[in-house]
Formats: C-alpha cells, sequence, structure tokens
C-alpha cells in the first residue's frame, strides 16, 4: 500500500499568480475608493474574492 503522495509547482505558482490578481484587484479597489466610482470598486472587490478563492483552491487542489 502506497502512502507517499507526490506533490506539484504547479500548485505553488498558481497560488502565487491568483495571489497577484487579488493584490491587483485590491489595488483597483483603492483607486476607485479614492476617487468615488463605486462600479469600478465594485469590480476590483469582485476581482479580488475571485482571485482569492482560485489561490487557495489550487493549493488544495494540488498539493
Amino acid at each position: 500500500m502506497e502512502t507517499a503522495s507526490a506533490t506539484s509547482d504547479k500548485g505553488v505558482g498558481l497560488t502565487v499568480l491568483f495571489s497577484l490578481v487579488a493584490l491587483l484587484g485590491v489595488v483597483g479597489m483603492f483607486a476607485a475608493g479614492l476617487t468615488g466610482d463605486q462600479l469600478i470598486a465594485a469590480t476590483g472587490f469582485a476581482v479580488a474574492i475571485v482571485a482569492g478563492c482560485l489561490a487557495v483552491s489550487a493549493t488544495h487542489l494540488f498539493r
């Protein structure tokens, strides 16, 4: 019976990629907050939330 599991660097790479996308969403949300544009702030928030969820999912799927 095999108990060892194989790990992949793909999970780490995707986690970093999606974390950077989430950070860009936060920056967009912050910039839109300074200008008062609620639609762009909401879009930045949505991008940050979706990318954050994908970053966590990539960690779990590829480990």
